[in-house]
């Protein structure tokens, strides 16, 4: 199974892998750039390189990336909205420049304006950002895109999993690259299903099963909460101290439907050790029988590389 963790990239891009294979992780997910600035600018080229030597090395895989927190591609026309779709372009590019597999995304926030719109701006978001990236692509590239479900606060989208479900068809067509989608285990509780409980497990699955499919969710964000069933509060807690507690996660780990997902904590370090004891928190609930090991990946410059277009 792929157990990992949100690790950082100060400092240098290859830092993050070094630190999830301290954690004693096989796989993690990164920001390609600060969450919390607009700016940005594509990533060192040795340092791509040499974090995909580490990830090759330590069977690291996969790579996700999470996007902006200040991106929202739910938004009305408004430079706010300009700015969320050059932000989340730019996104595209490092994760295909890095070699991600994945590119996590939060759907937004439909403020002043119907639910139905702001799915729809969603969708015309994600192809408008791929539009742009695309012209410049000599091959269909690596790259999934992970619509990630939300708390469901106020007027954010994704709190249903029927709205990702609805953003995914409508944007499809117009992407070269696949959509799927992110399940965080926090999210899922906080909006209604009772993962502390077997039928609360049951009842999330049945509805991925009608409404997203399992084939298409490739990530679990592995997080208890903090905040009681149906809060719609995104407050995150280390796994065990919160309401979905050791016995939840032991059965989302175990789940048959789990076994082949990659499970990234995004769990909070209240204090030194947190993250490495939330590592092996999830590692100890595995079933030993559901304990396998994967063959290590191709070597790096099969994966790393945005393949640009030349010029004649």
């Amino acid at each position: 199974m792929r157990i990992g963790i949100h690790t950082s990239t100060a400092g240098s891009l290859e830092r993050s892998a070094i630190k999830a294979h301290e954690l004693g992780a096989n796989t993690f997910q990164i920001f390609s750039a600060s969450p919390r600035m607009w700016r940005s600018k594509a990533p060192n080229p040795h340092q791509i390189r040499e974090l995909n030597r580490l990830r090759d090395l330590h069977d690291l895989t996969p790579l996700a990336i999470h996007d902006s927190y200040l991106i929202n591609l739910a938004a009305p026309p408004s430079i706010l909205r300009e700015k969320s779709i050059d932000a989340f372009r730019g996104e595209i590019e490092r994760a295909l420049l890095i070699g991600a597999e994945y590119l996590v995304a939060h759907p937004g926030n439909y403020k002043g304006l119907t639910i139905e719109q702001g799915m729809l701006n969603v969708a015309e978001a994600l192809a408008l950002a791929w539009r742009a990236v695309d012209e410049k692509l000599s091959q269909r590239p690596k790259l999934t895109i992970l619509l990630e479900n939300t708390a469901g606060a106020g007027a954010q989208l994704g709190g249903s999993l029927d709205e990702l479900a609805a953003i995914r068809q409508i944007a499809s067509p117009y992407l070269n690259v696949p959509i799927g989608y992110c399940l965080d285990t926090c999210h899922c509780y906080v909006s209604g299903f009772d993962l502390a409980r077997p039928e609360g497990l049951a009842q999330l699955s049945a509805e991925v099963d009608s409404c997203l499919r399992w084939e298409h969710v490739k990530v679990i964000h592995a997080n208890d909460a903090k905040t009681t069933l149906n809060s719609h509060c995104d407050r995150h807690a280390n796994i065990g101290s919160g309401y979905i507690g050791f016995e939840g996660f032991r059965r989302i780990l175990n789940h048959p439907q789990l076994r082949d997902k990659a499970f990234i904590l995004e769990t909070p370090v209240d204090k030194p050790g947190d993250d490495l004891r939330n590592v092996q928190a999830l590692k100890e609930l595995i079933s030993p029988k559901k304990r396998t090991t994967r063959k290590k990946s191709s070597p790096s410059g099969t994966r790393a590389g945005l393949p640009i277009r030349r010029s004649m």
